[in-house]
């Protein structure tokens, strides 16, 4: 068992900031995101939920603009070129399977 408190964060990307919770199959990466901070397009063979938790993120998945916002969900396939600016700072949930070994 986990409590994310007990989590220390890790900045992943410039103004990313995330803990991990690492499942045999699965990562579950609760961020808070800087306004301002940008994802650059790429791509991963994970498949990715995304949840916006707090903010505004805009994110091109697929060649289609989302502004995502407070409540707001996208399910990203597997190889689906994405990339995301944060309008607002931002507290975010992505699960992402299989595991994210990359976050370790």
């Amino acid at each position: 068992m986990q409590n994310l408190k007990d989590i220390p964060a890790k900045e992943i990307r410039p103004g990313f900031f995330g803990k991990m919770i690492h499942g045999e199959k699965s990562t579950l990466a609760v961020w808070e995101i800087k306004k301002g901070s940008v994802l650059e397009k790429h791509q991963h063979v994970h498949e990715q939920i995304t949840l916006i938790l707090d903010g505004e993120m805009e994110m091109i998945i697929g060649g289609e603009k989302y502004l995502l916002t407070a409540g707001s969900s996208h399910a990203i396939p597997s190889n689906v070129p994405h990339s995301a600016v944060a309008i607002t700072d931002c507290k975010i949930i992505d699960s992402f399977a299989p595991a994210r070994n990359d976050y370790k």
